[in-house]
Parts: structure tokens; sequence; C-alpha cells
């Protein structure tokens, strides 16, 4: 199967040697994304809510550039540097998820790119 690099402008470029997505065949591995803002890549302003929900955005707008939504999202990957925020992420990933929810991991980390509080990645499967 080919491999077909996803890019995006509303979603924050590489700050490293990996591209923003990769689809193959009809599944798409979204990279990591931390809370930067597409338009400057500067770290959002804001709380640990502002940091989540501003990585989800990321995401999906990734999703969005591969020809799916977060909906499609099958694996979801969280990293947080304080696994106190664990019930934020939950409360802020229903506004952004409906039933059935993806399978996800939510692991503890010393330290993220940027110093974030928290990065994201997932799996997408699209409808063939």
């Amino acid at each position: 199967m080919s491999r077909q690099i996803i890019t995006t402008d509303q979603a924050p470029q590489a700050i490293g040697t990996y591209s923003q997505a990769v689809k193959v065949g009809s599944t798409v591995y979204l990279s990591g994304q931390i809370p930067l803002v597409p338009e400057t890549m500067e770290m959002v302003e804001g709380d640990i809510e502002a940091q989540i929900r501003r990585v989800f955005d990321n995401l999906s707008a990734v999703a969005r550039a591969a020809g799916g939504s977060l909906a499609d999202v099958v694996k979801l990957n969280i990293f947080l540097t304080d696994l106190a925020n664990f019930a934020t992420v939950n409360t802020v990933m229903a506004e952004y998820f409906a039933e059935p929810y993806p399978a996800r991991a939510a692991i503890g980390v010393a330290s993220l790119p940027r110093d974030a509080g928290v990065e994201m990645d997932a799996v997408m499967e699209l409808a063939g």
C-alpha cells in the first residue's frame, strides 16, 4: 500500500522530523500534538484546560485534512505531565467525542516538548 503524507496549515507545523499524519490505506496515524497555536507556533495561553482544548483542535484539523474527523478516531494516546489533570481531560474530551468513545491510554510523563502539560496522538480509521 502507498503512504500519503497529510499536511495542513490549520494545525501546527512539525517541530521535528515527523509528518503531521500519515495515511496508509484507510488508516491514518496522527502525530502527537501539543498546545501550539498554528498561526504563531507559540503555546496557547491559559490553564491546562486551554491546553487540552488546543490539542483537540489541532488533532481535529489534521483529521479533517486527512478526510475524516475526531469521530473516526479509534485509538487516542494522552500524555500528561500531571495525572491530576486526568479528570479535566475527561471533561473536555466529552465535548469533542461522542459515545462510543475510542480506545485510549493516559500516560504520565516527566516532560513534554515546549514545557507543554499535555500531548496527544491518535489513530483514525476512515470509512471505506
